[in-house]
Order: C-alpha cells, then structure tokens, then sequence
C-alpha cells in the first residue's frame, strides 16, 4: 500500500509510481505489466479524475499498441471530463495510434501536449 513517510507528490505502490505536480498527475507502470497496470489506474481512477494524468509506459519495452488500446475508454472517459489523458510509450508505430487517444514518446512531449491542451480549453476551445 501507499507509504505515509513518502511525500504526496512521490508515492510508489504495488504496480505504479504516482508523480503529482501541479495540475498534472503522472502514473509510472514499474513492473512491466500492462493489464495489471490497467486494473491498478482503473480501481483508482476516482482518485486522480480531477488531474491531468500521463500514463509513463516507458518501463515496459515491450507495450504494444494492442496493449496502449486497453487504455481507450479510460482515455475517452477521463477527455470527456475536460482533463488531458497522454500515454507515453516507447517503440510503437505512432501512426497507428487511434485519433482519440494522446500517445507521445516522451514524458516531456506529454507535458507539452498537457500544456497546449490547456491552453485550447483556457481560449474555449
């Protein structure tokens, strides 16, 4: 479970680091595993709902886009609220990402997607 010695923006759990910054939430996958992984943002959506959440998949080499799709209506739920929902994975073909989702290859383009994003909604966009 969740440490109470380990600061609010730093926590680790079983299958996820948690990162809180600002307005944004990242959830690390730290064991490689993606449908647990899935299972664990999932039962603890509620949560983070009110953030922007970036999914770092980086830790898993080998995440597919079959495995990314899992993570859909997660995507399409959590946009519908107004929030950004980026999923940073590496060695898949980006072009065959669904238009629906946000898949960028680093935790900085996520940041900066997170940030472009806000500021469409800021202009009403």
């Amino acid at each position: 479970m969740l440490s109470n010695s380990e600061p609010q923006y730093l926590r680790t759990s079983k299958k996820m680091k948690v990162d809180i910054k600002g307005h944004t939430t990242t959830l690390k996958n730290t064991q490689g595993d993606c449908l647990a992984f899935l299972e664990k943002v999932t039962t603890q959506y509620a949560t983070y709902k009110d953030q922007n959440i970036v999914l770092d998949m980086t830790h898993d080499k080998d995440v597919s886009l079959k495995q990314i799709k899992l993570f859909g209506d997660l995507s399409k739920m959590h946009k519908k609220s107004k929030k950004s929902f980026v999923i940073v994975a590496d060695g898949i073909d980006f072009n065959a990402v669904p238009s629906k989702m946000t898949v960028v290859p680093s935790l900085l383009e996520a940041h900066d997607i997170i940030e472009m994003e806000e500021i469409e909604r800021d202009l009403g966009f």
